[in-house]
């Protein structure tokens, strides 16, 4: 009797705290839709791809499947580019015949919603349309139907593009989830095919009519020139990232452990806005530094030692790229200030030089000139210092990958005069390979009208600059790690 009594109050208790939450819960008032972009921004890159696949043909782009366990959803990269939707399993459709778009969605799921909140769904048809300015809204199983009806009443089927490219997601990369598909066909136990290769499998084994293209060039080229409004939120990225990489350089300390300063710049990333960080912090000290993707960062920071950090935030899908290198003791040895000068030297030797309508080949050209005037100059410390100096201008790596919603973001920069909008990492370092020690910063930059802007710049480089601030009590000096023992 008692036993019952208590289940009974417990279930009505449950009861009345749920009835609670389900009026709290639409008083928060969480809008379903991202406000970063409107819909004429989208409208713009409509009609740039509209030009791009002509009048006869139609192009398809699959979203992001939802997140799997507790992972929070994060939508593809090309599909938030073209519509700013964050509803799993939605398609979009761009008809090139009549320049209209479609987007399909899957149906309303009220219990889903109840518990996680408000998602764009089929049933929000006005809704959608007016958040993203799209003309039709539907169902996804409407999709398949719709492809009948479109070969049914044309004589020639039109062209279909879609990406063959793995959608990038939340920390990937093309270049790193290309490699990763790679790992996968070569595993005789798996094998399996990318999401990517199994949607064109379906489209050719249900609709055989439609000559399938590639459509990721496309919005490669598209992505590659970044409006203002983007601009404006890559800029933001990497000033968040400046004051990650600043916290980071205050709390360093010997004896501090690599990954105590990717927590430090990451909580300064979180708490102002970013849905994550772009990429696994890189933080290396001593000769983890050499290894150019070393991500363990378990190693504690030794007293003499430089410490590497490559760390950015993803903030509304727009990613940064930003590198510094600072003494683990807060001072420079002799040694590491010749070195880094070296490399600001190059870096504002090429920051000078760029411009719309150049290339990267010639800017290096020019700078080059410069630059082995001053290695000429330079008194170096140690002969294998000015080989070393010497051996950079050779290599001409200072330009680097494209930066913008992936942190090694799609399309090719370097093929091409240089234009405005255009935004990459810059990248130069040095390597003393006797030593084993490399030394290099990065920054991103987009090219301007009149030459170029460096969003990364708030972030300090001079060796001056760096030892004041590490003078300055970190946030790990101030709220210090409290390390628990394992209970046996």
């Amino acid at each position: 009797m008692r036993s019952d009594c208590v289940d009974n109050h417990s279930y009505r208790a449950w009861l009345i705290l749920f009835c609670l939450l389900q009026q709290v819960a639409p008083a928060q008032n969480i809008p379903p839709y991202q406000s970063d972009f409107p819909p004429a921004e989208f409208k713009l890159r409509w009609e740039k791809l509209f030009d791009k696949i002509g009048s006869a043909a139609i192009a398809l782009v699959q979203g992001a499947p939802p997140a799997e366990g507790f992972a929070r959803f994060r939508q593809s990269n090309e599909f938030y580019y073209l519509c700013g939707v964050e509803t799993p399993g939605a398609y979009i459709v761009l008809d090139g015949r009549s320049r209209k778009v479609s987007l399909y969605f899957p149906h309303r799921d009220e219990e889903r919603e109840a518990g996680e909140g408000k998602l764009l769904s089929a049933e929000d048809g006005e809704l959608v349309k007016k958040y993203t300015g799209v003309d039709r809204v539907a169902g996804v199983e409407k999709l398949a139907r719709d492809w009948m009806w479109t070969l049914y009443w044309t004589a020639t089927p039109p062209t279909l593009y879609t990406p063959f490219s793995p959608a990038e997601g939340y920390g990937k990369t093309r270049d790193q989830l290309e490699g990763y598909k790679a790992d996968i066909a070569a595993d005789i136990w798996d094998g399996r095919p990318s999401r990517e290769g199994q949607f064109l499998q379906l489209l050719r084994s249900r609709f055989p009519e439609f000559s399938i293209r590639n459509l990721s060039p496309i919005l490669d080229t598209l992505r590659n020139i970044k409006s203002p409004l983007e601009v404006k939120f890559l800029r933001t990225a990497a000033r968040y990232a400046a004051r990650g990489l600043t916290a980071a350089m205050q709390s360093t300390r010997a004896g501090v452990v690599e990954y105590q300063l990717g927590a430090v710049a990451e909580y300064l990333f979180m708490i102002n806005g970013a849905q994550g960080s772009a990429y696994n912090p890189i933080v290396a000290g001593g000769r983890n530094a050499m290894m150019g993707h070393y991500g363990v960062n378990h190693s504690v920071l030794s007293d003499g030692d430089l410490v590497l950090m490559d760390f950015a935030p993803d903030y509304h899908y727009y990613a940064s790229d930003v590198t510094r290198m600072w003494p683990v003791n807060g001072t420079f040895s002799a040694a590491q200030r010749q070195l880094c000068t070296f490399i600001l030297q190059v870096r504002d030797n090429i920051l000078k030089r760029i411009r719309p309508g150049r290339t990267a080949d010639q800017i290096l050209d020019e700078a080059a000139g410069e630059l082995r005037t001053f290695v000429d100059k330079t008194p170096w410390l140690k002969p294998i210092y000015r080989d070393a100096a010497l051996a950079t201008l050779e290599r001409r790596n200072e330009f680097s990958h494209p930066v913008g919603m992936a942190v090694h973001d799609v399309g090719n920069y370097r093929a091409r005069p240089l234009e405005v909008g255009v935004v990459f990492s810059l990248d130069p370092g040095i390597v003393v390979p006797e030593e084993q020690l490399l030394i290099r910063i990065e920054d991103v930059l987009v090219v301007t009208s009149d030459g170029v802007e460096n969003l990364s710049r708030e972030v300090p480089a001079e060796p001056e600059k760096i030892e004041a601030l590490m003078k300055e009590k970190g946030m790990l000096q101030q709220f210090p790690a409290e390390p628990l023992e394992m209970q046996k």
